[in-house]
């Protein structure tokens, strides 16, 4: 016998089973766009919130390649530009910001990023939040080392993650240290970028993976670096192909012969130097 069931109740626990069987669309999208391809491999992002157009340029830092893209992306409706963000001070990250706050002017563009970032308007604390559009939320991470105004930019839309994270990680390797210490490395990498979910997707600021690789095989013989390499031999680009997750491998300590982890990450940091 089948029992009687209300039709609205039916019908409510119909749409809720439909529901859940589609699909959730995404808000989110990302533009990579390469820059300096051959020689520093940069890479600027242009992060769109697709429910309302507004979007903002990760380190637009050579306005030539940069700029066509941002104004066809204005002119033909796709976005509405709301500001430039920047990971840090060096250049080749946020030396472009005079030329687009120029071709851009009547937007009025602020500039967020690090205090020391060219024409820098905001400098959100430490996991201070804002939002792009309705629904992307933006999380200022500091990680101060390779720059001290150094800030990974962790982004959500639902359960899809993705953290910009400049020139202080890479796939598969690490920005120099040239105004701090290995603890502040240790930090930003081992605390900071390490407490994000494991499936957040990394998107640095240069293409550096088959350098690293040439590295990292010299140290590790694991599965997952031979999956690296493999990849990296196959593919120009590896920008959001890879996660916090993937990043994260306790074997490499012995090939440092150290056990403190701030001793790690400084004699990694050598090796590599000296490689």
């Amino acid at each position: 016998m089948i029992p009687k069931v209300p039709l609205r109740s039916a019908t409510q626990a119909l749409s809720r089973i439909f529901a859940s069987s589609i699909p959730q669309l995404r808000a989110m999208h990302i533009q990579s766009i390469p820059m300096w391809v051959g020689s520093s491999n940069n890479y600027a992002y242009l992060v769109t919130d697709e429910s309302s157009k507004d979007a903002v340029i990760v380190d637009p830092a050579n306005p030539s390649e940069v700029a066509p893209v941002l104004q066809d992306a204005v002119d033909s409706g796709k976005v509405n530009l709301t500001a430039i963000i920047n990971t840090h001070h060096h250049w080749d990250h946020a030396g472009g910001n005079d030329e687009i706050l120029s071709q851009f002017k009547s937007l009025d563009l602020p500039v967020i990023g690090g205090k020391d970032c060219k024409s820098v308007t905001k400098t959100p604390q430490h996991e201070e939040s804002f939002k792009i559009g309705h629904k992307i939320s933006v999380k200022a991470l500091h990680t101060p080392c390779h720059t001290q105004d150094s800030i990974c930019w962790l982004m959500e839309d639902g359960e899809e993650k993705v953290v910009f994270t400049g020139d202080t990680l890479f796939v598969g390797g690490c920005g120099r240290f040239f105004e701090g210490t290995p603890a502040e490395m240790h930090t930003a990498l081992n605390k900071t970028l390490a407490a994000l979910p494991d499936d957040t997707k990394v998107y640095p600021g240069h293409e550096y993976t088959k350098q690293n690789v040439k590295f990292l095989t010299t140290v590790l013989q694991t599965e997952p670096v031979k999956n690296l390499q493999k990849f990296a031999e196959n593919n120009k680009q590896t920008q959001g192909r890879f996660t916090i997750g993937d990043e994260k491998d306790p074997a490499v300590q012995k090939a440092t012969g150290k056990t403190d982890p701030v001793d790690v990450m400084g004699k990694l940091r050598e090796m590599k130097n000296n490689m």
